[in-house]
């Protein structure tokens, strides 16, 4: 079967399969030790057209208090002097634009609100697997049509004003990985 024919048996409504899911982020604390991250909680979906990936879009809500590093201490700080969690409870992303770049990778355009500002940003995303190729046909054990997605993008926390105090920006890099490993389930 062709990749253009596989991808065509893509084309539908999808939900996000919170099992199956991570969102994180990477960020560089002091000179040379990394924070990792994820996020517990969020929703959202897609509409894919296989046939025009151009067509399909994407959105992503995220509940900023569900933020975890494995360091209590750390996560209240950043949920609440960096993400302002309380009087931004969530961080979204909505796509505005899809452009395929070869049989499995895709730049992904959006807007990207977190702390009340949203702004512009491309994802880079890889469709990882179909379960086309792997089990032969549409469906997984449980009679689900899955679509997994890779990827992320790296962001100066500053364009959205992800700050705390002057300090902060001598012991966090500005620069951020959010990444992305999603599972996907087509609507019935």
């Amino acid at each position: 079967m062709s990749t253009i024919a596989q991808l065509g048996a893509l084309t539908g409504g999808y939900v996000i399969d919170p099992a199956r899911t991570r969102i994180g982020f990477v960020a560089r604390h002091t000179m040379s030790t990394r924070v990792r991250g994820h996020f517990a909680e969020y929703e959202g979906g897609a509409t894919l057209n296989g046939e025009d990936p151009e067509r399909s879009s994407a959105r992503l809500t995220i509940l900023a208090e569900s933020l975890t590093t494995g360091n209590a201490q750390r996560d209240e700080l950043v949920r609440t002097s960096f993400l302002d969690a309380e009087n931004h409870p969530t961080l979204d992303f909505t796509s505005t634009g899809v452009r395929r770049v070869d049989a499995t990778h895709y730049k992904v355009s959006g807007d990207l609100g977190i702390r009340g500002v949203t702004r512009r940003t491309v994802l880079d995303a890889e469709l990882v697997d179909a379960g086309i190729e792997l089990t032969g046909g549409p469906q997984d054990a449980q009679g689900d049509f899955r679509v997994c997605l890779r990827g992320g993008v790296t962001v100066d926390r500053n364009d959205w004003e992800v700050n705390w105090n002057s300090v902060t920006s001598v012991l966090v890099a500005s620069k951020v990985r959010l990444e992305f490993d999603v599972t996907l389930i087509r609507l019935s």
